[in-house]
């Protein structure tokens, strides 16, 4: 047990000992790849979920724009920061970007959060990726058009969401929130019950949207359990980062799309 943590960790280890100030630069570069992030202040899972996925090959580094309601007005001012957390996120060298706010992305339509993603590398040079695109790629990639979901949200944002999966061409077969802004408070037991309440016989996909809500533990039981894909927030924005690098590996525990997409 104590050996294969190490061996997950091991790009740390080149920072340790007492060569670790000459070995500085080494450091830096040690990992296959470095992920950046832009969360909401309040969001205290997609930085876990993402870490978890990327295991010790490599590291993740986040920065947080303030938030602590979903309103229509916070989450579309959190979209106008998003250029300046990308350039402090660039000083680290990350490989990636991704703007981590689903609910944020679904306001204005697919062409406004894909802009987001666009203002993203204009600022920094770095491929940019927002959680709301990564879903529709996925879910594209994934051959799925008629969906169910599952979020976090309370019925204003479940409409703003069908909203904009109808305008990227899918069609929505039921959409069920909790209606609750703490998110990460939601057990994943409680989020796979609300995945298999939404399935429909003719559902092509399970779609389960908040990148603070709890869902990695539950992706491959629920597709086992449903017999078909389930995209996630989390899992679908750290799938979108690396394709966009060109690194196509697959991730245990992570579901269908990493396999098959």
């Amino acid at each position: 047990m104590i050996g294969s943590v190490l061996e997950r960790v091991k790009p740390h280890l080149l920072c340790c000992g007492k060569n670790r100030d000459t070995r500085k630069e080494r450091c830096l570069d040690a990992w296959e790849r470095k992920l950046g992030l832009i969360v909401p202040s309040w969001n205290t899972v997609m930085e876990y979920e993402t870490q978890r996925m990327a295991g010790g090959a490599m590291s993740v580094h986040t920065q947080r724009i303030a938030h602590t309601a979903d309103t229509e007005k916070n989450l579309m001012w959190m979209g106008t920061q998003v250029p300046a957390a990308a350039q402090l996120l660039a000083h680290a060298r990350v490989s990636v970007i991704c703007y981590g706010c689903t609910a944020g992305g679904f306001l204005k339509g697919p062409q406004y959060d894909r802009e987001i993603a666009s203002q993203i590398r204009a600022e920094t040079g770095i491929p940019g990726a927002t959680s709301a695109s990564a879903i529709t790629d996925a879910l594209n990639a994934l051959g799925a058009k008629r969906i169910s979901v599952a979020t976090a949200y309370e019925p204003w944002l479940n409409e703003k969401v069908k909203q904009y999966l109808d305008a990227a061409g899918f069609g929505v077969l039921a959409i069920e929130g909790f209606g609750t802004q703490a998110h990460a408070a939601v057990t994943p037991g409680r989020v796979a019950a609300l995945a298999k309440q939404v399935d429909r016989p003719e559902a092509q996909a399970i779609f389960i949207s908040c990148s603070n809500l709890r869902t990695l533990e539950i992706i491959e039981s629920l597709e086992r359990d449903l017999g078909k894909p389930v995209v996630t927030s989390n899992q679908a924005s750290l799938w979108s980062m690396l394709r966009l690098v060109g690194d196509r590996r697959t991730i245990s525990g992570a579901g269908r799309l990493f396999h098959e997409a």
